[in-house]
C-alpha cells in the first residue's frame, strides 16, 4: 500500500501509523510510516507551544524519535490499527502548551502481524468546550450528573464523596480516590475516596506514612508529559516499573493490577491526583474519555474550593501564630450574644497577655518578638484547642469556651502557667471569668480583662525592668531629656 498517498489524501495534519501486533492482547513497535505536508511541517517547523525531540522527519521511524514515550498514544494506535476501532481523543498533554483534537482511523491493510491506522490531529491553543463535550452519550450523562451535583452542593466534601463513588462505578473499579497535595507543608490529604464492598484494597490513608509525599511527587515524571497514565495490562505496568520502580512495588504490594491516574490542575497549579485502581480493563477507552473531561471539571471546582478555603483562612487566622484572629473572635462573641451558639450553656473567657514582649522587640528586634509570640501560641495549644484560641491584639490572646465551670477553667489556667515553663521566656499575665449564660459573654470578657490587668500589675511590680513604656511615657522621657540638655547648654 502507498502510505504516502493515503496521508496526502487527507487535508488536516495526518500520518499513517504502524503497530506490531504481539499475540492477542499485546503490541510492540509503533512507527510513523508516512505523513502529509501539514504533518511533516508540524515536526520540522513546529508552532509555538509544541516542541519535538527532533525536527527531521524520517518515514518508518518509531514515534519515540519525535516525542516521549506515551502509553495513551500507543493505546489509541493499538485500538485503531489492531482492534479496528475508531478512536477520538481531546487532550492537553503536559509536555505541550496546546490542546490536541485527535482521531485514529483503522486502515484495512495488514503485513503479517503489522497493522495500520491513520492519525489526524488539530491543535488548539485554548481548550475548546465543544470538542470536550463531544463524548459518548452515556459518558456525557454521567459527566452532566457530576456537574449538577457539584453546582448544587452546600457541602463540598460530602458531595465529592458522592461524586467519587459515581466515578468508581463508571470505571468499574475496585477503588477511586482524590488526593490533594500541599507543597508548602509537603503533605497530602484525601478529599474523597470510595472502595467497593467486595474489594480487597485498603484505604490510601493506610499508606500515607513517611515518604508518601515524595512518592506522590514522583508521579509527574511517571506520567512523562502526557495528560495521564493508564496501565491496564502487564505491558503497560512494565512501563511504570521502568519509570518508577518504587511506586510500582507499592502498587504490587497493595494488590493493584491496573491503574488510571490523572493529575488535577487548575490555573497551571497541580492540586492533586485522581485515580481508579483495578478498573474494568475492557472499558479502558471509555474510562479515559470520561476521566479526561471529568477531571477538567473537577479540577476547576476543586481549585475554586481551595481558593475560597484559603481566603477563609486568610480572613479568620492570624498568619503569624496560626490561631484565630480578632475578626473571628468578634464573630464568635456575636453568635453567643444573639443565641445562635451556646444556648443553655455557660461561657468562660481567659485573657492571656504575654509579658515582656516590648522588651524583646526593643532589645533583640521584631524577629525575636515574633518568635516569642509563636511560642506563646504553642504554649496555649498545649491546653486549649485551635478553635478556642484567638489573638485579640498585639501581645494579647483570648480563649472562649462554652459549657465550662469556673473550677475546670481555673485548672486550665493553672496548667498554662505550668506549661509556660517549658517554652523559652513565655510568661503570661492571665485573667479569667465564667458566666452561667453564654449570651453574657461580654460580661465575662470585661471581668477576665480586669483580672488579667491586675495579674499584669503584680508581675511588673515584681519585675519593674520589664515595664512597658506607653506613648505618654515616651513623650515625658523625651521632654525630660531635652530639659537636661538645655541646662547643660
Amino acid at each position: 500500500m502507498d502510505f504516502q498517498k493515503v496521508a496526502d489524501s487527507l487535508g488536516a495534519m495526518t500520518c499513517v501509523v504502524s503497530v506490531d501486533k504481539i499475540g492477542e492482547d499485546d503490541y510492540g513497535n509503533v512507527r510513523i510510516m508516512a505523513g502529509n505536508k501539514a504533518y511533516v511541517d508540524s515536526i520540522e517547523h513546529p508552532m509555538g507551544g509544541v516542541e519535538m525531540l527532533t525536527r527531521k522527519f524520517v518515514p518508518g521511524q518509531e514515534y519515540t524519535a519525535y516525542l516521549t514515550k506515551d502509553l495513551n498514544f500507543e493505546d489509541a494506535c493499538y485500538r485503531a490499527a489492531v482492534k479496528k476501532k475508531v478512536v477520538h481523543a481531546y487532550a492537553h498533554p503536559d509536555r505541550f502548551d496546546v490542546w490536541f483534537n485527535m482521531t485514529f482511523m483503522p486502515v484495512n491493510h495488514e503485513d503479517g502481524d503489522t497493522c495500520y491506522c491513520t492519525y489526524t490531529m488539530e491543535i488548539n491553543f485554548e481548550p475548546d468546550t465543544d470538542r470536550m463535550s463531544n463524548v459518548a452519550s452515556s459518558v456525557a450523562t454521567e459527566i452532566l450528573g457530576t456537574c449538577l451535583k457539584l453546582r448544587g452542593t452546600t457541602d463540598f466534601k460530602f458531595t465529592m464523596n458522592d461524586v467519587i463513588k459515581d466515578i468508581r462505578k463508571i470505571c468499574g473499579a475496585s477503588a477511586c480516590c482524590i488526593l490533594l497535595i500541599d507543597p508548602n507543608d509537603k503533605s497530602c490529604s484525601v478529599l474523597a475516596e470510595d472502595i467497593g464492598a467486595d474489594s480487597n484494597l485498603y484505604s490510601i490513608e493506610e499508606y500515607m506514612q513517611d515518604g508518601f509525599y515524595d512518592m506522590v511527587m514522583s508521579w509527574e515524571d511517571t506520567i512523562a508529559g502526557s495528560n495521564c497514565v493508564i496501565a491496564k495490562n502487564k505491558h503497560e505496568m512494565d512501563v511504570i516499573k521502568e519509570r518508577n520502580p518504587v511506586w510500582y512495588k507499592s502498587l504490587k504490594d497493595a494488590a493493584v493490577d491496573s491503574i488510571a491516574l490523572f493529575p488535577l490542575k487548575a490555573r497551571g497549579e497541580l492540586l492533586g491526583y485522581i485515580w481508579a485502581s483495578n478498573f474494568d480493563t475492557e472499558k479502558a477507552g471509555t474510562i479515559k474519555e470520561a476521566m479526561e473531561t471529568t477531571t477538567f471539571i473537577l479540577a476547576s471546582e476543586i481549585g475554586n474550593y481551595m481558593l475560597l478555603d484559603r481566603l477563609r483562612i486568610l480572613s479568620s487566622v492570624d498568619m503569624l501564630t496560626g490561631v484565630l484572629n480578632r475578626n473571628e473572635m468578634n464573630n464568635f462573641v456575636e453568635s453567643l450574644c444573639n443565641g445562635s451558639k451556646g444556648q443553655g450553656e455557660s461561657v468562660g473567657v481567659v485573657f492571656a497577655d504575654l509579658n515582656g514582649l516590648k522588651t524583646v522587640n526593643d532589645e533583640e528586634g521584631h524577629p525575636a518578638g515574633d518568635a516569642l509570640l509563636k511560642r506563646a501560641a504553642a504554649t496555649l495549644r498545649t491546653v486549649f484547642g485551635d478553635d478556642e484560641i484567638f489573638r485579640a491584639g498585639g501581645d494579647e490572646f483570648s480563649m472562649i469556651l462554652t459549657d465550662v465551670t469556673e473550677e475546670s477553667l481555673g485548672k486550665m489556667v493553672e496548667q498554662v502557667r505550668i506549661n509556660s515553663k517549658d517554652f523559652d521566656r513565655v510568661n503570661f499575665a492571665i485573667g479569667f471569668s465564667v458566666e452561667k449564660k453564654a449570651k453574657d459573654v461580654r460580661k465575662a470578657l470585661r471581668k477576665a480583662d480586669e483580672n488579667m490587668y491586675e495579674d499584669k500589675r503584680l508581675f511588673y511590680e515584681a519585675h519593674p525592668e520589664k515595664q512597658r513604656r506607653t506613648l505618654k511615657d515616651e513623650f515625658r522621657l523625651n521632654v525630660e531629656e531635652k530639659a537636661k540638655k538645655g541646662k547643660k547648654g
